[in-house]
């Protein structure tokens, strides 16, 4: 497995292309089956999220997904089950991204020992405050995982120079205020802070938050930007994944998005 800022570094096509899974959604099985699915229709990284009951970043689709993988007794020990089954026989290096009170409950250092050992190799957590970032910056790097900080276009620039100086080398830059979803149409002030943050720094930016169809991938992935995360679109296909036809489907968006990306 690649690391994420190799990926981002290396990328042999204009950016990289990043979907985002619910782990255990529609079943664990599934899951498994979708990453490979994902891995070999050209996904450059994936974004895992472990399903939690209070996902206040998340729109309705990926919070009803998250409930659904809880009914199904999916956590954190269930999470680690699919990256250990999936660390050996996949490229894309994969992300978590969770929310911070699962991780402060299972205690810091402990989870992200556990991450690291199945498999991951980043990190995310949308509602990390940046006072407490230094800490897990360090212990993330103790166990090789890569812990990228989020950028929304309503921080004030000292907070945004702050979390740039934070961060470790790869930035989630958020595309739109809200919370996660499809949308038709995305904040225009992300383009000029995609720009600023390249200026000022030699970060790599993940853009997330509202990414749904090639067309949109095309045109963002002109932007100054490394990564492009597609999350809710993908989450509702997930669904139908149980059935060969369904993950027929899901195979075929990933790889329009990744022509659309190339083209």
């Amino acid at each position: 497995m690649n690391t994420i800022s190799h990926i981002l570094l290396n990328q042999s096509s204009r950016c990289a292309l990043i979907p985002f899974i619910t782990a255990g959604y529609p079943n664990i099985n599934t899951t498994i089956e979708v990453i490979k699915e994902l891995d070999s229709q050209g996904a450059d990284i994936i974004e895992l999220g472990i399903p939690y009951s209070d996902a206040l970043a998340d729109g309705p689709i990926i919070q009803n997904a998250s409930l659904f993988a809880i009914q199904q007794k999916v956590y954190i020990d269930q999470v680690l089950f699919i990256l250990e089954s999936l660390s050996q026989v996949i490229n894309a290096p994969i992300v978590i991204f969770t929310y911070y009170n699962p991780v402060l409950k299972r205690g810091i250092d402990c989870f992200i020992k556990e991450i690291a050992y199945a498999g991951a190799k980043g990190l995310i957590i949308p509602d990390l405050p940046l006072e407490e970032a230094d800490g897990l910056i360090l212990i993330c790097k103790n166990y090789n995982i890569e812990l990228i900080l989020f950028v929304a276009p309503t921080s004030s620039l000292t907070r945004i120079d702050l979390i740039i100086e934070k961060s470790p080398g790869c930035i989630y830059l958020v595309s739109s205020t809200g919370v996660t979803g499809v949308r038709t149409s995305l904040d225009k002030t992300v383009i000029k802070l995609a720009n600023y943050i390249k200026q000022v720094s030699d970060k790599f930016i993940m853009l997330g938050f509202g990414i749904s169809t090639p067309l949109q991938a095309q045109y963002l992935s002109r932007w100054n930007i490394d990564g492009l995360v597609v999350g809710t679109a993908f989450v509702q296909k997930l669904s139908k994944c149980g059935s060969t036809n369904g993950l027929k489907e899901l195979s075929e968006f990933c790889k329009s998005l990744k022509q659309a990306i190339n083209h």
